[in-house]
């Protein structure tokens, strides 16, 4: 809307003109964020408990590409902010065989796990897990040779990287920032970077919910000048931003608006994507609809791996 533009200036000014901006994506499933992601990453609409701890039902985007290109494991990663979110990167599907999925960083299990020993106090906004669950789950547990083994991997001491963290407003700051360490170190063909903090919404407080969506925003652009700042990526690399899913209108019966995604009206299923990037048409509208489900596919075509089990198709406009 006209007077929610100020909130995006990254995507209006810059995404939109110099790339392919799709108008109209539709999500059919299950609208639960990690039941929903678990859909963007296999091309199916899952249909699990969005609140169990399962993977995905179904082969992820990260096991088509590694199995067909044969890709080692560290070049594909998952940087998910949300503790829920630990099995997404490999699914339970019996044709794709354990270890060839993603890893999963998760910041807030690193950053509790480096604080474990230490006084936490000042590191509570990064450490809140879920805005929408109706239950409390405890965060899963870290080793200290695990949390050394990725502190190691990243080229980033414990210490350092709870510094770092003191510094940052929110757990999508910590997820970039992490993010970043592994593009420097591993230089992964396949990364895949959830955001959370416009989850905030669930709170009901509007203030919090633009000031998330500001944010989202200026890290969106942070991330494309990190692609463009390192030598691996710049030049070559492909960008691709979307939602979810949506949230109930104002005036839908039974929703709260900006608060929640409970009715399945056009709205909450109703989304957008941008892409951007090398080969990709710039200033580009596509104003049909398709679904959140043609990801997969259109993925495995830039690529060059088929998702043979995925139920979305490719768009042509980005090819």
């Amino acid at each position: 809307m006209p007077d929610g533009q100020e909130n995006i200036p990254h995507l209006l000014k810059e995404f939109i003109p110099q790339g392919t901006f799709f108008t109209q994506v539709v999500n059919r499933g299950i609208l639960g964020h990690y039941v929903a992601t678990a859909s963007l990453v296999t091309g199916v609409y899952e249909t699990f408990n969005n609140f169990a701890t399962v993977a995905p039902d179904n082969p992820t985007v990260f096991e088509y590409f590694r199995k067909e290109l044969h890709r080692p494991a560290s070049d594909a990663w998952v940087v998910a902010p949300s503790n829920g979110f630990s099995l997404i990167g490999e699914s339970s599907h019996s044709s794709h065989g354990a270890g060839l999925g993603a890893g999963v960083i998760l910041p807030k299990r690193l950053l509790a796990a480096a604080l474990a020993a230490n006084d936490s106090s000042g590191y509570d906004h990064l450490l809140r897990d879920n805005y929408e669950s109706p239950v409390y789950a405890p965060a899963l547990g870290v080793s200290d040779e695990q949390l050394h083994q990725m502190a190691q991997m990243l080229k980033l001491s414990v210490a350092d990287f709870a510094a770092h963290a003191r510094s940052l407003r929110s757990p999508d700051e910590l997820s970039v920032y992490v993010a970043r360490q592994l593009m420097r170190q591993l230089a992964p063909s396949l990364l895949w970077i959830t955001l959370h903090d416009i989850d905030v919404a669930h709170s009901g407080t509007y203030s919090l919910y633009v000031d998330a969506i500001q944010r989202s925003d200026r890290l969106c652009g942070e991330i494309w000048q990190m692609i463009q700042s390192e030598p691996e990526y710049a030049g070559k690399t492909t960008m691709f931003i979307l939602p979810d899913f949506g949230r109930d209108s104002d005036t839908a019966a039974g929703g709260n608006g900006f608060q929640h995604h409970r009715t399945g009206d056009a709205f909450s299923r109703t989304t957008w994507m941008m892409v951007r990037g090398a080969g990709v048409r710039e200033n580009v509208l596509v104003d049909r609809p398709v679904e959140s489900t043609d990801l997969v596919p259109t993925l495995g075509s830039l690529f060059g791996f088929s998702p043979d089990s995925s139920h979305g198709k490719v768009l042509p406009e980005v090819l």
